[in-house]
C-alpha cells in the first residue's frame, strides 16, 4: 500500500524554506547587533594584551582595598557638581578626587577635586556637565589608595 500524501514536495518549498530560515536569522543577528550597541556601557582599552598583564594586580588592589572597609555614596546634585558621603574612613586628612568617564566617550574624561564639608560630606569643586557618566573615585588617606566606581546621571 502507497502511504497518502496531499502533494508534491517541490523546489518552490525548498526555496520558501530557505528563504525563512535566513529571514530568521538575519531578523535575529540584526536584533542582537542593535541591542548590543545601545546597551553598551564599558570603557574600551586601547590595547586589550597590555591590559590583561596588569589584572592580577588590579585583582590584589581591589582586595586590600575590601580589607579597608571604607564605603561610599555618591549624589549628583541638581548644580551638577557630585557630593561623596564616605564611611569608615581613618581620622585624619584625606585626599579626594575623582575621574569621570563618559560610557562611550563621545564627551572627554573630567577630572574632578573634592572639598570636604563642615557636615563631613565630600563635595566636588566642579561640576559635571549633563548626561551619563562613569566616576572613579579615589580616596587616599592613612597610607591607603581606596577606588570606588559607580555610574552617576
Amino acid at each position: 500500500m502507497k502511504p497518502k500524501t496531499k502533494g508534491r514536495f517541490t523546489g518552490r518549498h525548498m526555496a520558501a524554506i530557505i528563504v525563512g530560515f535566513f529571514a530568521v536569522v538575519i531578523a535575529v543577528n540584526l536584533l542582537m547587533a542593535r541591542l548590543a550597541t545601545s546597551t553598551f556601557g564599558g570603557v574600551v582599552v586601547e590595547n586589550s594584551y597590555v591590559a590583561s598583564q596588569n589584572f592580577n594586580q588590579w585583582l590584589e588592589e581591589a582586595d586590600a582595598a575590601r580589607a579597608l572597609g571604607w564605603r561610599a555614596e555618591i549624589l549628583r546634585r541638581d548644580d551638577g557638581r557630585i557630593a561623596a558621603s564616605l564611611a569608615n574612613l581613618p581620622e585624619g586628612p584625606a585626599t579626594v578626587t575623582a575621574l569621570a568617564r563618559h560610557p562611550l566617550g563621545r564627551q572627554p574624561d573630567q577630572p574632578l577635586s573634592f572639598a570636604r564639608q563642615a557636615d563631613g560630606l565630600w563635595l566636588s569643586t566642579g561640576a559635571l556637565p549633563v548626561g551619563r557618566w562613569r566616576l572613579r573615585l579615589e580616596v587616599s588617606a592613612a597610607g591607603h589608595i581606596w577606588r570606588h566606581e559607580e555610574d552617576v546621571s
